[in-house]
């Protein structure tokens, strides 16, 4: 969120010169900051400029512990008519780096972007570009730096991972890579200070902050869009809260939501901070209809002359478009189901799955599931001599199943946590249908939400 701007009373200073400028996003977080001091390593004769506002959180550190280690200018002090190249860390949104937009496209400026949030109607596009998937924007940077050996003193190791830990949470966050471990373990090795990083990141709630925390959790309403569960809360402050975004944080937690959008008016602004920790809800598509942007999983917009009830409105309406029905397991499902009796033979279960090519069928009977048997077990007993046995003597008892109106995270749940090889769906005793482990991956290729450890390893990834 972009802190209101405040006037001030000091003498205008003469505009430098600066070739070549590193920036980042307009309220910088650590990761923002990280990404800056990581890309200094990279371009050393650059000069730093933060676009605008900071964290309350960054700016108390920046101001007390290691302004020393950087280059850094005011952006009011720099010239853009004499910038030659442009550095942007962890963003590429025209609309969020302040007067640096100006130099999108202009000839004879080269732009270079390391990013690692989704792409966006509003994205700059950069000569050189590096983005990746990670969680956090400090260890796309550590990487090349890893790359190109280039050395790193304790000092900075300590900030750059201070920047991965609050991007990442601590690494708790789903958006976190093994990128992510990677480049902090590299940064611990080369000294970083934990300690020094568990101070910087702990935040002590004033009471102000609690009383806003208490206004949170009253004004709490629940909507329940196409099966999705979503929390929409709002509180109105005269000043600016610099850590209402920690706040949420806190609210979420202590409510366990999956779904929020917080909205805050405070002086003439309204600051949206949505969270989410499922596949169904991007909060990034949401805050780049206001103007902001993100991850799907935590975004942020500031707004403008719009009132609370205003944005509230639009928010509701945009989120009845967004959210679409998630898929159930009665629109997954194979059916009708191939079945055998348990007083049926082993030999007729082998020609039943010769015959549809498939490897697994469920025992029912009178319309009542009793349990499923495999062709391994089958063909096991066959060459054994075993034909004429009954199902119901080789046949698994203990099996889970869902019901039609289950959603696709708790299939996805059961079938790949519980390395289920089926998953019969269930009304009141009676099997309705099937769902394989080839029928969940059917639905999930092609999709954004695939779990990463369902992907094929790319080189070069």
């Amino acid at each position: 969120m972009a802190e209101p701007e405040k006037k001030s009373n000091t003498k205008k200073q003469p505009q430098k010169i600066y070739e070549e400028v590193i920036t980042t996003h307009i309220n910088a977080d650590f990761d923002a900051l990280s990404s800056m001091l990581a890309a200094s390593k990279l371009y050393p004769d650059a000069t730093l400029v933060f676009p605008g506002s900071q964290e309350k959180n960054l700016r108390n550190f920046f101001l007390n512990s290691v302004s020393y280690l950087f280059n850094f200018a005011k952006v009011r002090q720099v010239d853009l008519d004499h910038i030659k190249r442009l550095i942007l860390v962890d963003t590429r949104q025209k609309n969020r780096i302040g007067k640096f937009a100006r130099l999108a496209g202009k000839n004879g400026v080269e732009i270079h972007i390391y990013d690692h949030h989704p792409d966006s109607s509003d994205d700059i596009h950069g000569d050189v570009e590096v983005i990746r998937k990670t969680g956090s924007a400090t260890a796309i940077l550590t990487r090349l730096i890893i790359e190109k050996k280039i050395p790193v003193s304790p000092e900075e190791a300590t900030i750059m991972c201070t920047g991965i830990h609050e991007d990442t949470g601590s690494f708790t966050f789903a958006s976190t890579t093994s990128e992510d471990y990677e480049a902090a373990a590299w940064l611990a090795k080369q000294g970083a200070d934990h300690n020094i990083i568990s101070d910087m990141l702990t935040r002590e709630l004033t009471t102000e902050h609690l009383w806003l925390l208490n206004d949170l959790t009253r004004s709490a309403t629940t909507r329940v869009i196409n099966g999705v569960v979503v929390v929409i809360t709002k509180v109105i402050t005269d000043e600016y809260i610099a850590d209402f975004a920690v706040l949420v944080h806190r609210f979420i937690e202590m409510e366990s939501l999956n779904v929020v959008f917080a909205l805050a008016q405070m002086a003439d602004r309204i600051y949206l901070v949505a969270r989410s920790r499922i596949d169904e809800v991007n909060s990034a598509e949401i805050a780049q209809a206001f103007g902001g942007g993100g991850h799907p999983q935590a975004a942020s917009a500031t707004i403008k002359n719009q009132t609370l009830i205003q944005v509230e409105r639009s928010l509701n309406a945009l989120l009845d478009t967004q959210i679409k029905p998630a898929k159930k397991a009665q629109d997954m499902m194979s059916s009708p189901i191939i079945q055998v009796s348990s007083s049926d033979t082993l030999k007729l279960a082998a020609n039943l799955m010769t015959r549809y090519n498939i490897n697994v069928l469920l025992v029912v009977d009178d319309d009542i599931l009793q349990g499923y048997i495999t062709r391994q077990i089958v063909e096991k007993a066959i060459f054994l001599g075993l034909g004429n046995l009954k199902v119901n003597e080789y046949m698994h008892i203990e099996f889970s199943t869902v019901h039609p109106d289950a959603p696709l995270r708790e299939i996805q749940e059961l079938i790949i946590r519980g390395k289920l090889r089926i998953l019969p769906v269930v009304e009141n005793e009676k099997a309705l249908g099937v769902i394989t482990r080839t029928d969940l991956l059917n639905i999930l290729v092609g999709s954004p939400v695939i779990p990463e450890f369902l992907h094929e390893p790319k080189n070069g990834a």
